[in-house]
């Protein structure tokens, strides 16, 4: 009788130590990478822009590629870390996001961060989005429109464009007269 009293106990004890390590790994919270810029040090993944924090957050590094979460228009920056075309590129991109884009309520913003395209990317959700757009010059920038879940009208700008060219492009193809 001891021995199934001390079997129990134990049992008891195990449970309650598998429980607590289960908590701990459900519920330990996940570190969010925030960063008001998105640079060459940066982890390689797809980043959303926030608009009332006004940080770009990492949101997947491993998935089958970037897929719209939601209708509207989205503005997305394809960025190689390496390319010298996209540090010039930057110059622009960053004040247009902070002077016009993040008043455009309707727009969502993605940067889409690898090394060198998809060939050197630590990052599967980056390189799927590089594939799945067939990105083939740095930088990149597409414009998309969703409905229902699908992506009904695209455009790229490829090369390194000034702020008021973009907010051209960008306001034309949601359909706002750039005065």
């Amino acid at each position: 009788m001891e021995n199934t009293e001390k079997n129990e106990e134990l049992r008891d004890i195990l449970e309650k130590v598998a429980e607590k390590i289960i908590k701990k790994t459900i519920d330990k919270p996940k570190k969010v990478y925030r960063t008001k810029i998105v640079d060459v040090d940066s982890p390689h993944g797809i980043y959303k822009y926030e608009r009332s924090t006004r940080e770009w957050i990492l949101i997947d590094t491993d998935s089958d590629g970037f897929k719209p979460y939601k209708d509207g228009y989205y503005v997305i920056y394809f960025d190689n870390a390496k390319c010298p075309a996209c540090r010039i590129y930057d110059l622009f991109w960053y004040p247009f996001i902070e002077t016009i884009g993040r008043n455009l309520s309707n727009v969502e913003f993605i940067i889409v961060l690898c090394e060198w395209f998809a060939r050197q990317c630590r990052s599967r959700a980056a390189s799927n989005t590089f594939k799945k757009f067939e990105v083939i010059a740095s930088p990149t920038t597409a414009l998309i429109e969703v409905k229902n879940n699908n992506i009904v009208r695209e455009e790229k700008i490829r090369g390194v464009v000034k702020i008021d060219e973009l907010a051209k492009k960008v306001l034309e193809f949601i359909g706002i007269e750039m005065k």
